[in-house]
């Protein structure tokens, strides 16, 4: 078997085999029960809370969590407009980086507040180490806001009845501190000995082996990039971001950030399993995620590594695989694999150029974020797939003549308009952006660096990796102007907080109802029919929904080249 084949293999196995436990020890943490970092982490939140005058046991119901999470946003949206618009005169800055202009500074905001990191600036260039610093800050604060969001879900399906979901802060802060730090940590270690830089002196000058003299941007990139996978946020500390070689020095590394972005995803969904008691639903939920995982990702992989036709019909030699856009070090399957890795967990983050992918290759990225649902970011993936739960559980009690339930609640219109609501959301926000932007020649075609289909294609991928909070771009797009960063800046904020908002509100209504208990015409959710629903459901909605655009895009490029 090609040792390609074999690495991939190996990061989707070490990631499984890490997510089971991993899953396990979240559950722990969230039920309030003793882990082994209790001894080390205990004194650490009874200090915070001390200090900020929060009471970690003051229970919330699903109103009041979503009033603390939006209200803590908003802060840290002022707090971050105001760093990045003077960093020139703020101190951590020896290259002498400017401050961002204002439409640049609320679009990097909002992007990283919302765990997308849509970067329309190069970090060598664009930001200083502080703004660095702060914006590795909200990479684990945002990162925890999905996961406390996420636990309200489970809290909500632990007891029969509940009105009271536990505390948003004591889950914002033991996400952060017990699950997010730990691994970062362990992540960054590996990386300071594989040689990516952290240090806060400025450019470094090397002589080449031609003898140029070359700067060289560096800066504290071992502690920033763990937590841009882990958290799956993306964003890089350089534009090149995970094609960069100090970001990403080694097969070993790139292995090691795979595995660092995927993992809390899936062990979300174990934990999901083990919180509620139900563990069989949880494998119910990642059968189905794998399977449409699957149906991306093998293709991609297959297609990158056979290389585009029209140059081995040249005459020359493709056998490495479709490399333009690629790390010679990577290799073509490795970036066929992480291509969709990081589309279908949000995380945003690349180690080849999207822009360069063969057309269907293009096609699944685009198809992963529009699904938006297959693991998804940490936290905001379970509220999408749970979207797609309610939905399936709706039309599968209606086809066998029942009120449809879920887990012993009854899912009434009230329930269901939240639920469609939520899922329409997603194409309208893609497809009216992009709509717009090819009507207004100026705002979008004129920044296009490609013409006809790709072209269209680089326009929707902005927006579908906004709508999704993925992040990551077909970089031939000219991003950084006003049309673009605002567009793009009231998606993010629609994108990531409608998604949220909708599944907490379902999951606080279901679980202030009375409890059903199981009966012989109950609809088992744990069964594979069921798993089969769901994945009808996301089938057709993705298929109605996006199929014109990309046939437009990647599908009309695709048969261009059969011309």
């Amino acid at each position: 078997m090609n040792t390609e084949i074999l690495g991939v293999i190996a990061m989707f196995g070490v990631t499984l085999l890490l997510a089971i436990p991993l899953g396990k020890y979240i559950a722990k943490v969230y039920a309030g029960e003793r882990t082994f970092l209790d001894p080390v982490l205990n004194p650490l939140e009874r200090l915070v809370y001390r200090i900020s005058g929060i009471n970690p046991d003051y229970e919330m119901n699903w109103k009041q969590h979503l009033v603390v999470l939006l209200t803590i946003n908003l802060l840290w949206f002022l707090i971050s407009m105001g760093i990045l618009m003077n960093m020139g005169i703020l101190p951590l800055n020896p290259d002498g980086n400017p401050s961002q202009s204002a439409d640049l500074a609320f679009n990097t905001t909002i992007s990283f507040l919302v765990n997308c990191n849509l970067q329309h600036y190069s970090g060598e260039t664009g930001i200083s180490y502080l703004g660095q610093i702060w914006l590795m800050f909200l990479q684990f604060v945002t990162a925890g806001v999905g996961m406390a969001a996420a636990v309200v879900l489970f809290k909500a399906f632990r007891e029969k009845s509940a009105t009271q979901l536990g505390n948003f802060y004591n889950y914002f802060l033991k996400s952060c501190t017990r699950i997010l730090l730990p691994i970062s940590l362990v992540i960054a270690a590996i990386l300071v000995f594989e040689g990516t830089p952290m240090t806060f002196e400025g450019k470094d000058t090397i002589t080449t082996l031609q003898g140029d003299s070359v700067q060289v941007s560096r800066g504290p990139v071992a502690a920033f990039v763990p937590i841009k996978h882990v958290g799956t946020n993306g964003g890089g500390f350089f534009g090149a971001n995970g094609s960069h070689p100090l970001e990403n020095p080694t097969y070993l590394t790139n292995m090691v950030e795979m595995v660092g972005q995927f993992l809390i995803p899936m062990a979300m969904v174990f934990a999901f399993g083990y919180f509620i008691r139900k563990r069989k639903f949880s494998w119910m939920m990642f059968g189905v995620m794998t399977i449409g995982f699957l149906l991306l990702v093998i293709p991609n992989v297959n297609m990158e590594m056979q290389g585009n036709p029209l140059i081995s019909a040249m005459g020359i030699d493709n056998s490495l695989g479709a490399m333009e856009g690629k790390e010679v070090r990577i290799g073509a399957a490795a970036s066929g694999f992480w291509s969709i890795v990081t589309t279908v967990i949000s995380t945003g983050s690349i180690n080849s150029m999207h822009d360069s992918s063969m057309p269907l290759s293009g096609m699944n990225e685009l198809l992963a974020m529009m699904i938006n649902a297959f693991y998804g970011g940490v936290g905001a993936g379970i509220l999408n797939f749970f979207v797609f739960i309610v939905l399936a559980a709706f039309i599968s009690g209606l086809m066998v003549g029942r009120t449809p339930e879920f887990m012993g609640k009854k899912i009434e219109a009230r329930e269901m308009k939240i639920a469609m609501l939520v899922a329409l959301a997603h194409p309208f926000l893609i497809l009216v952006g992009t709509a717009l932007a090819a009507a207004l020649p100026s705002e979008g075609a004129a920044t296009l660096n490609n013409p006809e289909f790709h072209g269209f294609s680089e326009m929707l991928y902005e927006y579908t990796s906004a709508a999704a909070n993925n992040g990551s771009g077909f970089e031939g797009l000219g991003d950084n102007t006003l049309w673009w960063n605002i567009s793009t800046g009231i998606v993010l904020l629609l994108g990531r907080f409608i998604p949220i908002i909708g599944p907490v509100a379902i999951a606080g209504l279901l679980a202030e109802k009375k409890y059903i208990p199981e009966g012989n015409g109950t609809l088992k959710t744990d069964s594979s029919t069921f798993g089969l629903m769901i994945f009808a459901v996301i089938a057709i909605v993705a298929a109605l929904s996006f199929f014109p655009s990309l046939v437009l895009g990647p599908i009309a490029e695709y048969f261009s080249m059969k011309q």
